[in-house]
Formats: C-alpha cells, sequence, structure tokens
C-alpha cells in the first residue's frame, strides 16, 4: 500500500452513515469493485473475500482440486501459495525458479506426474511470469492454471492483466500489497461454473442472500466474506492504481537506464518475461555471488531475495513437517487418496532457486518518489556494484540516501 488520503476516509465514512456494513444489499460497496474489478481485468466473474490467503483456497475450491490431486508450485512465493493447496486436501509439488524468481517452465514440465492436476505460476514481487510458456504446458498436458496474482495487482503480461490469463486468478489487497484494504483478497476467472463454486466456497450462504441457482450443488465451506469496509477502500484504491502503476514503471526504466553501464562490473539486470507490463514494484539485479549480493546491501539499503524469510519453501514449516491440517484424520499428507502423490521435501531440493535468491537484490521502487530521490538511489546503486564487485574498501562509499527497507514487508 503506498497511499491512503481523505478519499479513503470519506469513503469509509460515508458506508458508517448509510447504517449498512452488510454487503449484501442494493448499492453494495463489494458488488460494486467486484463489477469495476472484472472490467478492470477483462474477465467475466470477480469475487471478493476476506484475504489472499483465501481467495486461492477458494480458488481450488472451484478448480475442482482436492485429494489426489498435485499442484505444482514455486520454491519461491509467500507460503500461502502451498498451505492454500493443503487447505483443499491436495499436495503441492515444490519446482524451481528461474532468473527470473518466478517459476521454471523447464522445471514445470520436468515435474509433471500422472497425478499432476494444476499449476500455480506465482507473480512474485510484481514480475510476470512466463505466461506463453505455462498455457502451452498446461494445455499439452490438460493441466488447470491458477494465477497467485496477490503480489502483482495492476500488472500485466503482455498487455494482458495479471489474473486474467489462467483459469482462473487469486489476488490479495492487504497492507503490503499495490491496492490494499488493510486485509482482503479475491477471485477472478471467466468459467460461470468456477465463479459458483468460488462464490460457494467464500461464503456457503450466500445463496440466502443472492437466490438459489441449479448451477452447482451447493458445499461446506468456511464463511470469508468481505464487509462494505472493503469494498469502499478499494472502489477508491483501483481509481488510482494505474497512475501508481504508471509512476513505478517511470522510475524502473529511469533506474535501469541511469545503471546500465554497471554491467561491466558484473552487475546485470535479472532477466524480466514482460517488461514494459509488469507491476516495476522492483528493480532486480542479479550479482555473481551471494558473498558479492551481501557487500551490495551492506551500501545499499535493498533486499536480498534469499533472505525473506516466509517467501522461500525452506521456511514453511507446515509443508517441511507434513502438519498439513490441524487434526491427523484431516492432515492431506495422512490421507489414502494421497498416497500415491509425491509427498517427500528436503532442505536442499531446489538448490538451483536457493542459488538464484542468494544473489538476487531487489531494489524497490516507489510511485511517490521525488525525481531527486530517484537519482540518489542510481548514484547509491553505482556506488554499492563498486563496493560490491571490486576491492574497494566499503568505507570509501559516498552514500546518499538513508534508512532501511519495509523489513515487515519482506521478512
Amino acid at each position: 500500500m503506498y497511499y491512503y488520503g481523505q478519499e479513503e476516509i470519506d469513503a469509509l465514512a460515508n458506508v458508517i452513515r448509510s447504517g449498512i456494513l452488510f454487503r449484501y444489499h442494493e448499492g453494495s460497496q463489494c458488488e460494486k469493485f467486484e463489477s469495476r474489478y472484472s472490467n478492470f481485468l477483462g474477465v467475466k466473474h470477480f469475487s471478493l473475500a476476506v484475504s489472499g490467503s483465501y481467495a486461492l483456497s477458494a480458488g481450488l475450491m472451484g478448480l475442482n482440486i482436492g485429494p489426489g490431486d498435485e499442484v505444482i508450485i514455486p520454491a519461491h512465493t509467500y507460503m500461502a501459495t502451498a498451505t492454500s493447496v493443503l487447505a483443499v486436501g491436495a499436495i503441492p509439488v515444490i519446482v524451481d525458479i528461474d532468473e527470473s524468481v518466478t517459476i521454471s517452465p523447464k522445471a514445470i514440465r520436468a515435474a509433471i506426474g500422472p497425478r499432476t492436476k494444476a499449476i500455480i505460476p506465482v507473480h512474485m514481487w510484481g514480475a510476470a511470469c512466463n505466461m506463453d510458456e505455462i498455457m502451452a504446458i498446461a494445455k499439452e498436458f490438460n493441466l488447470l492454471v491458477l494465477e497467485d496474482s496477490c503480489q502483482g495487482v495492476g500488472g500485466s503480461y503482455k498487455g494482458r492483466k495479471f489474473g486474467s490469463i489462467g483459469h482462473a486468478g487469486a489476488f490479495s489487497f492487504n497492507y503490503f500489497k499495490n491496492m490494499s484494504c488493510g486485509e482482503g483478497g479475491g477471485l477472478a476467472t471467466n468459467d460461470p461454473k468456477v465463479a459458483e463454486r468460488v462464490r460457494c466456497a467464500i461464503d456457503p450462504c450466500h445463496y440466502y442472500w443472492q437466490g438459489r441457482t441449479d448451477s452447482i450443488k451447493p458445499f461446506a465451506s468456511n464463511g470469508a466474506r468481505a464487509s462494505e469496509f472493503m469494498g469502499a477502500l478499494l472502489n477508491v484504491q483501483l481509481d488510482r492504481i494505474d497512475g501508481l502503476i504508471s509512476s513505478m514503471r517511470r522510475e524502473k526504466k529511469r533506474i535501469i537506464a541511469g545503471t546500465a553501464s554497471l554491467d561491466n562490473l558484473g552487475l546485470r539486470l535479472s532477466p524480466m518475461n514482460s517488461p514494459d507490463h509488469d507491476c516495476a514494484t522492483h528493480v532486480m539485479y542479479l550479482l555473481p555471488s551471494a558473498e558479492s549480493a551481501n557487500r551490495f546491501v551492506d551500501v545499499f539499503p535493498a533486499v536480498i531475495a534469499g533472505k525473506t524469510g516466509r517467501h522461500t519453501y525452506t521456511e514453511w514449516d507446515q509443508v517441511l513437517q507434513h502438519e498439513g491440517a490441524f487434526h491427523p484424520i484431516l492432515n492431506p499428507y495422512n490421507l489414502i487418496e494421497n498416497r500415491e502423490c509425491r509427498r517427500e521435501y528436503s532442505r536442499d531440493m531446489c538448490a538451483s532457486s536457493l542459488d538464484i535468491l542468494a544473489r538476487t537484490v531487489m531494489v524497490p521502487t516507489d510511485p511517490l518518489r521525488a525525481p531527486e530521490k530517484t537519482a540518489d538511489i542510481i548514484h547509491d546503486i553505482s556506488e554499492a556494484a563498486r563496493i560490491a564487485l571490486t576491492n574497494a574498501a566499503p568505507a570509501s562509499a559516498n552514500v546518499r540516501t538513508s534508512g532501511a527497507v519495509d523489513v515487515q514487508k519482506y521478512t
């Protein structure tokens, strides 16, 4: 989240004055946002939920993923990508990322087995996955694709909005996302059957308020309804998102242009799958070694991707310890339906990913940053690269910027 202002205050005040905080009513802020956001994405259906984590599990329910199914996920993502698979009784199969810090299409292809049912590509840190290759693989092997766009709100792949390319797309609107209502999420799809199952997953009692249909057989799930507060905030934030993303793209291009000459020292950009269309929330550099990455961030306040805690599979305790549910009878790792699924993990199983992450430095952009501050960042990246990639003494660095990155966002 980059900005809250008077517009959000007024929107919340209007909800309170209305006396109607429940989402099901004429003129609902939630319904208004769902309609507007589906148009924004270019999809037919969008349903709000309480979180991106729940949106992921609702998407899997909507796609009929469950016990006996394997779902391929990347080694680097927020752990909710993995736990959402477990929440529906399926088994996550963890595969390598590539240097774009997103899931490797080659790793997906190599991991497909007889129980593979779906893929969850994650537009990690707002960077686009290689959706052309992923969708081609999915078509070849008859797999479902649930885009995890939780960190990619407002971004696109070759002009198509994240979350609109796969069979469904999940979003998060929590405090750390490009568009925020504090907590929140939602699921996008073009398939009306999937949309109806998602609505049932989010609110199994929704037909009391919206009427019964014969489109699906209803099923039990936990309630995850959005409130009118969430809808009101998001309607305001939606008015800003294009401007914020455009501003970050401009700053990213400026930083890239200003540091292009540093490739002669060994500082090179991480490859990007859709550089002109993704969120541009970070400029990512791939350094020659973990040691040089550490030296870089000692000089300049940036983030090493491999040190972002919960975002790397080695930190997913529930997965590594096979604690997939609160009760052992419900634990997907114990279900007889999953006995033929691949259920074993090790901390070094994605060594290539760990190497890439240890060498990837992320410099955050900011849509509200003044041009002179961006110039300081370009200068300091140059100083950090000089220290990290030559024998220069750290004390010789002439750094203009100060302050640390938002540690809570990354760890």
